[in-house]
């Protein structure tokens, strides 16, 4: 592939005059957006305000949760954490199945984020620089199902993993998730604005297949997008309450399914409910630290782009 090599050597800043001259709109937008972000006090005001409205929930059920039910139920207001974590987290972790819910919660949300980042690629891709017929008029419906309600399709799909015997089962929540529409726009519209046209046609001289070019071009370019696609991909479903506590049995939870548990009839410890809602939203707090350079690269690329 002589032809791809040489255009992407052209794009991406390898000797020469041209990949110069198209780095260099780019280098001066950035510039301009550091400069102004550095000569802005007011800005870091209001991230910072941003910042501490943000933190401030998880803050609060650290604080909750790491007090008895004697304190919460005095009324007294404090911002400052009490000295009952350990053991509200130890008394979440033995009453519920917290390890198996834990597990669940990471294969399901793993899988679900590997397949709808694939196919959604894919799609993107289709949609974005293949020509057939009727390709606006799919993407619109594709995009039309978002407006329908979750709560309409709960029956049939229900219905459906019955009669296929995967009711309580892992399956019965993966299936049903592994392809998003709104996966789809969000790459199409990425791959439009981040792959020149030029690169898909000269891998075409080159006699790549569609799928070589898909693979070799295309996800490449498409990295970025897809990483912040598959962030906001695992924490919905890492999250998600709504079907797993409808579709999964009690014995085999997902983590928020197994937190609604420690909601008694009459009476709930906030206590334990917040120091479970902490333990299981510190795997977040990792895979936001681990996959952020990813998602500013995605933000920042996009923002140059527009």
């Amino acid at each position: 592939m002589t032809i791809v090599t040489r255009r992407l050597e052209e794009g991406h800043g390898q000797p020469g005059q041209h990949g110069q001259h198209r780095r260099g709109p780019a280098r001066g937008a950035t510039a301009r957006v550091a400069r102004r972000a550095q000569g802005s006090p007011a800005a870091y005001a209001f991230l910072t305000v941003v910042l501490l409205a943000s933190a401030f929930p998880l803050w609060w059920s650290f604080v909750i949760g790491s007090k008895d039910a004697a304190a919460i139920n005095s009324g007294e207001v404090s911002l400052l954490p009490g000295g009952n974590f350990i053991e509200n987290a130890r008394t979440v972790i033995t009453t519920l199945p917290f390890w198996k819910a834990f597990g669940n919660s990471v294969i399901v949300s793993t899988v679900v984020a590997v397949c709808v980042v694939l196919l959604s690629t894919l799609a993107g891709f289709a949609f974005a620089k293949l020509r057939f017929r009727g390709r606006e008029g799919l993407l619109v419906f594709v995009i039309a199902t978002m407006c329908v309600p979750t709560q309409l399709g709960v029956v049939p799909l229900f219905i459906v993993m019955a009669k296929l015997g995967w009711i309580g089962g892992l399956w019965a929540v993966i299936l049903p998730a592994i392809v998003s529409a709104f996966g789809v726009f969000w790459m199409t519209q990425y791959l439009r604005e981040s792959l020149p046209d030029e690169l898909v046609e000269a891998a075409r001289v080159d006699g790549a297949s569609t799928l070589r070019i898909f693979w070799s071009v295309a996800l490449p370019a498409a990295r970025p997008g897809a990483a912040m696609l598959g962030l906001f991909t695992f924490i919905y479903t890492w999250t998600n309450f709504f079907w797993p506590f409808i579709v999964l049995e009690p014995g085999n939870p997902t983590l928020p399914v197994a937190l609604q548990q420690l909601q008694a009839a009459y009476y709930v410890d906030y206590s334990l409910v917040l120091a479970g809602v902490v333990l299981a939203a510190i795997p977040l707090l990792i895979v936001f630290v681990f996959a952020g350079r990813q998602l500013v690269s995605g933000i920042m690329q996009g923002a140059v782009k527009g």
